[in-house]
């Protein structure tokens, strides 16, 4: 009975991390094969495109904010349409100053200097009460966009059931000695998955923070005690039955970070945030056959679980092990145990110069998952702060 329970947890736990690797993208790459994004949208010259309010809440961003304000305004939308709000969270770098002095060059930026740190969720929240537009963009300091960005946001918000579009951020930029290679290809799958979730459910899950759009009528700022603001305005527009979709014209840049400290310490931080949200919006969990319920639980919930799967996994089957199960489980734990072995085969040969591909993919996956079972641990532990840091990424260290 033992040995039967155990092959059960060792199975069903490889079955659901296959389900949210592997057998939902590819269902749902089959499933949007024949469907349409919205059409439903606002022509370029349209006089009726709605005024929007942009929103960014920066930190020490003196090596980007003066390419993100012009680069913002460099715009083929309206721009007496447009407003850039900036709130600055208490920046101890040269941030304030050059933002004071792009102020007189541009009439729609608005500048909120916080006397002490508040966090990111403040910061937004406390925009978000100044802005008036009916569409707000919600973007990231070294998140640069194209001149017809704001546009192919905005341009689905003429269908009314339209409460959400996020944009499609392209990494140009990766070295062979870090994890950027990794984190781009990881970034450019997500970017499908979420195009297709929006073309078959209307329900892409979870927008990039760094570029995203949202109807000011199913906006909801997340609580201040949230790390995660950007994901819990995502879900909010689908518990209040909007859509959500994901633009793939909507182009805007990013530079991706090189070093797995830097994104390892963000993905804990991520990760905690994400079970602040699993929790606000256990509603959309059931019924598991609803179109939202079922891409909430196969693209996210599930891969926020892999952790816990593989540590079961593993224990399940030393349980079959040393229950005499036979070889072929002798030989999987083997390999259980092995694979993580080579992160210091990957450490020892970049030390060395040597990149290996599928080391690096290794590395990038097995870590990113121990950011995971981190950031569990701190929000089972309470979280204490929301105010951040911004991740070293090329531009500071160019």
């Amino acid at each position: 009975m033992l040995e039967l329970g155990a092959a059960f947890v060792l199975w069903m736990s490889l079955l659901l991390v296959a389900h949210t690797y592997v057998l939902f993208p590819l269902l749902l790459a089959r499933l949007a094969r024949s469907r349409r994004q919205n059409q439903q949208v606002y022509a370029p010259d349209n006089a009726d495109l709605p005024a929007v309010d942009i929103l960014l809440a920066v930190y020490n961003e003196e090596q980007v904010i003066e390419e993100k304000i012009r680069t913002t305004f460099a715009t083929t939308y309206p721009l007496d349409k447009l407003t850039f709000y900036i709130g600055s969270d208490n920046s101890q770098d040269n941030t304030n100053a050059l933002v004071e002095r792009l102020e007189p060059e541009y009439p729609g930026l608005r500048f909120r200097p916080f006397g002490q740190r508040t966090g990111k969720p403040g910061v937004i929240e406390a925009l978000g009460q100044e802005a008036t537009a009916p569409v707000l963009v919600l973007t990231d300091a070294n998140v640069f966009f194209a001149p017809d960005t704001i546009y192919q946001l905005v341009k689905h918000f003429r269908n009314p059931a339209v409460g959400q579009v996020g944009g499609n951020i392209i990494n140009p930029e990766h070295r062979r000695e870090g994890i950027s290679g990794q984190e781009k290809a990881y970034l450019e799958r997500e970017n499908i998955i979420k195009y297709q979730e929006g073309v078959v459910w209307g329900a892409m899950i979870g927008a990039f923070g760094g570029c995203f759009a949202v109807r000011r009528a199913c906006y909801h700022p997340a609580p201040a005690s949230f790390l995660v603001d950007d994901f819990f305005i995502s879900m909010a527009v689908l518990q209040d039955g909007y859509q959500a979709i994901n633009e793939l014209d909507a182009v805007c840049y990013e530079d991706v970070s090189d070093r797995l400290p830097e994104e390892f310490r963000r993905k804990a931080r991520i990760s905690t945030g994400n079970f602040q949200n699993l929790l606000a919006f256990r509603r959309l969990l059931w019924p598991p056959w609803h179109g939202v319920s079922f891409a909430f639980w196969s693209h996210k919930v599930l891969r926020w679980l892999t952790p816990l799967l593989l540590v079961l996994m593993l224990l399940a089957n030393v349980v079959l092990v040393a229950l005499g199960a036979g070889w072929f489980y002798q030989l999987m734990m083997l390999g259980q145990v092995g694979v993580p072995l080579l992160l210091l085969l990957d450490s020892g040969l970049r030390r060395r110069g040597t990149h290996s591909r599928l080391l690096r993919f290794i590395t990038h996956f097995y870590s990113m998952n121990a950011a995971l079972f981190v950031g569990l641990w701190r929000f089972l532990r309470g979280v204490r702060t929301t105010v951040w840091e911004p991740t070293q990424r090329f531009q500071q260290s160019k």
